[in-house]
């Protein structure tokens, strides 16, 4: 009796470790939107030199990534270190004549900007400063003069969009001003990272920034903070720039996280927050992200979790979650080969990690059509269908899990009314495989999938 009992205990789980997917082929969402951006461009030999051979550019491309935002770009030599991006690298003397071509340095910056182009990701660039963890601050230390601060940002704009001061006429859109402000409200005046002024100079220095520029540029996106993750601050400077009447094209933020679900909570929580305030026309962008367990004991494991499958099926698992959310445009942090947030390339080859395959998946998806209604009630299962012009669905299903004692496949079958039967092609990175090619049984409208706890697959069908 003991032994049928355990039998069909084992039987029970068994039959108990599947999931079902449906998707809906005639029910259109609406467009793909750019889930895959990253914080930084593409990684290879530095300058004009020739002695560092290796670089990343053919993966890079092959993403098709949307959007690269230049923010800790001076941290890399890769792309220019301290020469590059930031505000001070380059205007260095603050005392200089705004209006003078030569108090400005774009060389290295050109140089690292052309390079995200030439890999055909538009360039969304942070006006401001590289975090700063040393005893003594420097860029970070609020402008003496806020106007002429807005006028040197202007400079750099027309710099890049207008051809001044021998520049280029690149038509980049965005333009984001500063970088989690609201990072060290407590500690601003003692050991500050990232703003060394009060929460008062920062409104004041970003109202005069966004007019000075939004006058100057009507066209182009201004906004910002970077928002750390202070929610109570961010409601704090949005009522500050309603009543300063700032304008205000997007608003930025950023979260680390375990949990994709949370991740879109928030996504919705802050949509709402930029709605309050009247500023319905803006965009909500979620410019840095990643897997964090936590900051400090379990800081090491979160590190390596970015480097493997783990990584990939949480990257896959948000940008799917972020899809069906209040938010416009993802960029993850990091695709900086020195920062070990880098979960695309690997370090010392720069070939490409588990997470890698996310992106370039992501890519696939876009390109192909129009997002279709897709349904699971499973909690480890994020799912996103797109319908080609070709009648051609294609279907992304990923399995995250943030227990890593759940080991077991679970058997996930796909419901698409009217697609042919036979075999269906799928992409699936797990334990074993990175986007490699697998055939999938398709019967009585249903494609059949075995699943790993941390996993994703892209499957197409034809109708």
């Amino acid at each position: 009796m003991k032994r049928l009992t355990m039998i069909m205990a084992a039987w029970m789980l068994a039959i108990c470790n599947y999931a079902d997917v449906t998707v809906f082929p005639d029910r259109e969402v609406g467009p793909v939107k750019p889930m895959n951006g990253v914080n930084n461009g593409p990684a290879g030999p530095y300058g004009l030199g020739k002695s560092q051979t290796r670089d990343n550019f053919d993966d890079y491309r092959a993403a098709k990534i949307p959007f690269a935002r230049t923010h800790d770009a001076a941290f890399s030599e890769c792309y220019g270190s301290e020469h590059t991006v930031d505000i001070t690298s380059i205007f260095p003397d603050f005392s200089k004549k705004v209006d003078d071509p030569k108090a400005y340095d774009f060389a290295i910056t050109d140089w690292y900007l052309q390079r995200i182009r030439n890999m055909g990701t538009e360039v969304f660039f942070r006006l401001g400063q590289k975090i700063e963890h040393h005893v003594k601050k420097y860029g970070i230390v609020p402008p003496a003069d806020f106007k002429k601060w807005a006028q040197i940002c202007e400079h750099i704009i027309r710099h890049y969009n207008e051809g001044w001061a021998d520049g280029h006429k690149w038509n980049i859109r965005y333009w984001e001003i500063w970088n989690e402000a609201d990072l060290d409200m407590t500690t601003w005046n003692t050991n500050p990272r990232t703003w060394a002024g009060t929460e008062q100079q920062f409104f004041e220095m970003f109202t005069i920034t966004a007019k000075h520029l939004k006058k100057n540029f009507p066209n182009l996106h201004i906004g910002g903070p970077a928002l750390a993750g202070n929610e109570a601050w961010a409601d704090r400077f949005l009522a500050q720039m309603e009543k300063d009447k700032t304008p205000l094209d997007f608003f930025s933020w950023h979260i680390y996280s375990t949990d994709p679900k949370k991740i879109a909570a928030k996504a919705d929580r802050m949509r709402k927050l930029v709605d309050k305030y009247g500023y319905t026309k803006a965009e909500t962008i979620l410019n840095e992200w990643n897997y964090i367990r936590g900051w400090t004991d379990d800081y090491p494991y979160s590190l390596k979790t970015i480097h493997g499958v783990k990584g990939a099926a949480f990257t896959s698992a948000t940008m799917s979650a972020c899809q069906n959310a209040n938010v416009d445009i993802l960029m993850y942090y990091d695709a900086r080969p020195e920062t070990p947030y880098n979960g695309l390339f690997d370090f010392y080859s720069f070939q490409p990690l588990p997470s890698y395959y996310s992106f370039y998946a992501w890519s696939r998806l876009a390109d192909f059509g129009k997002q279709i209604q897709a349904t699971t009630d499973d909690e480890d299962l994020y799912v996103v269908a797109v319908k080609g012009q070709d009648g051609t669905v294609r279907t992304w299903v990923t399995r995250y899990n943030e227990n890593d004692n759940v080991n077991r496949s679970k058997t996930v079958k796909i419901h698409i009314n009217g697609i042919k039967e036979g075999e269906a092609v799928a992409h699936v990175v797990n334990s074993v495989k990175l986007y490699s090619e697998t055939l999938v049984d398709v019967k009585d409208g249903v494609v059949t999938v075995k699943m790993e706890p941390n996993a994703f697959a892209v499957i197409d069908t034809k109708l």
